[in-house]
């Protein structure tokens, strides 16, 4: 085995027919599946098996930090620099509640964009192996990549799902 990648691009008229081929793929275990689609389509993540988003938790986890790096500015502001006023404890959270309020939208904000660009895989680094403008236009794509072997399985499965034209080609080639 020279352990060469192939792959294998359906294009799909219909969305359902896809949802076939992706089930049919994943039921025969057949190499790694890569989707197109002209606009958003939740049933294609269900049937990947692609679960929530992980940007949440960038969010979260941003939000947290902003909360406690606010708090602890202002903290740490009042105690250098006292102000004593009416008789007030220096450590007076209610004058710190803004301070602390902007710190975890502004972290939130900016670990929900960092969490975004990484899992877009922003910047791309290698162009995409195959791409056919067609996708943007309404039609459905489907990307088997693997061994010849399993490119040739593939490719039976998705011309019996319906594949209205399929295009084989070697890794690292790309279709204009």
């Amino acid at each position: 085995m020279s352990g060469a990648q192939r792959g294998i691009l359906a294009s799909f008229d219909h969305l359902d027919a896809t949802l076939e081929a992706i089930k049919a793929l994943q039921k025969g275990k057949v190499g790694e599946i890569t989707t197109f689609s002209p606009l958003p389509e939740h049933h294609i993540e269900h049937a990947l098996g692609h679960g929530p988003s992980p940007v949440r938790v960038f969010t979260l986890v941003g939000g947290l930090t902003g909360a406690a790096t606010g708090l602890a500015f202002t903290a740490w502001t009042a105690m250098d620099w006292p102000l004593i006023v009416g008789g007030k404890p220096i450590l007076s959270v209610p004058a710190f509640i803004i301070i602390i309020f902007e710190m975890t939208i502004l972290f939130g904000v900016l670990s929900t964009v960092i969490g975004l660009f990484i899992n877009m895989r922003i910047p791309r680094l290698r162009p995409l192996v195959v791409y056919d403008p067609l996708f943007s236009a309404g039609r459905f794509g489907v990307y088997v990549k693997g061994s010849p072997e399993v490119v040739q399985e593939a490719s039976r499965i998705l011309q019996a799902a319906g594949a209205s034209e399929l295009q084989e080609d070697e890794e690292g080639t790309a279709h204009d």
